[in-house]
């Protein structure tokens, strides 16, 4: 005869998220011991997220979370199998709830986190993964955008008053990922590196070596540079001014100082 009650099977759904019939054949395992059963439960969640860690994960979302003064926010992408489950409100909700964890704490407890991740594998019965969590500070407001489909996003820290223009460049981040927020930022081997290609190039289509340098630093600076560096890049209302000359219109005396860019798919 069970040493439990129906009572104990629903309230320990509740508190589990697991089915019912796993519920009942944890409380049967547990002899009616209701956190034996919620060990029992923890443990085959873990199973079972161990299971899936090697099924890719192409779907996801971003989700930011700032402070009321939005001087702090912290963010993250959670990522699962398929656009079905990164559409459902309680994987939409979890993500959030980390992104919030992040902005909270300077110090996250990364067995929470992976608890937590856990038990939605165990209740969604998909891989699924937190492929990046970033947590920005600053003195002055930070601008954030999370795209419509909530598969990209992004933060921009700067000085200076908050304003319409900054989240506008946040948009541009989201729209036209760049590497770098400044030229100086571009590393001179990555430079190198591009010169080197686009020389190549030149010479395949004919040009001397001496000339097809001089072609290469010239598409380099107007093709790879205006893609790589936030401020170099075309803005996308108005692609006749570079972003530096639409905060120099718009926002005069704001300094952008980072910004963070978090995608689904994402390779870091």
């Amino acid at each position: 005869m069970a040493n439990y009650t129906a009572q104990d099977v629903k309230k320990l759904r509740e508190e589990t998220d697991a089915p019912m019939m796993e519920c009942k054949a944890a409380l049967d395992e547990a002899d009616g011991d209701y956190e034996k059963a919620k060990n029992i439960l923890r443990e085959k969640g873990k199973a079972a997220a161990a299971k899936r860690t090697d099924r890719s994960t192409a779907a996801g979302v971003v989700a930011l979370a700032a402070n009321a003064d939005a001087t702090v926010v912290g963010g993250v992408v959670l990522e699962s199998e398929t656009d079905f489950v990164a559409r459902n409100e309680d994987f939409v909700a979890l993500a959030q709830q980390l992104a919030e964890m992040y902005r909270d704490s300077e110090t996250i407890d990364q067995a929470k986190v992976d608890g937590m991740v856990e038990g939605a594998v165990a209740k969604i019965r998909e891989n699924i993964k937190l492929t990046k969590s970033i947590r920005l500070t600053s003195a002055n407001p930070i601008s954030t955008y999370v795209h419509h489909d909530r598969t990209k996003g992004s933060a921009v820290v700067s000085e200076g008053p908050p304003s319409e223009a900054v989240r506008k460049v946040a948009i541009q981040i989201v729209a036209f990922p760049p590497d770098v927020l400044k030229k100086e930022d571009l590393s001179q081997e990555k430079l190198a590196s591009e010169i080197e290609i686009e020389t190549q190039r030149a010479i395949n289509e004919g040009k001397d070596e001496k000339l097809a340098r001089n072609i290469a630093t010239g598409r380099v600076n107007k093709e790879f540079v205006k893609r790589a560096v936030l401020l170099e890049q075309p803005y996308y209302i108005d692609p006749s001014k570079s972003v530096g000359q639409f905060l120099a219109e718009e926002a005069k005396g704001t300094n952008l100082l980072s910004f963070a860019y978090l995608a689904v798919g994402q390779s870091s």
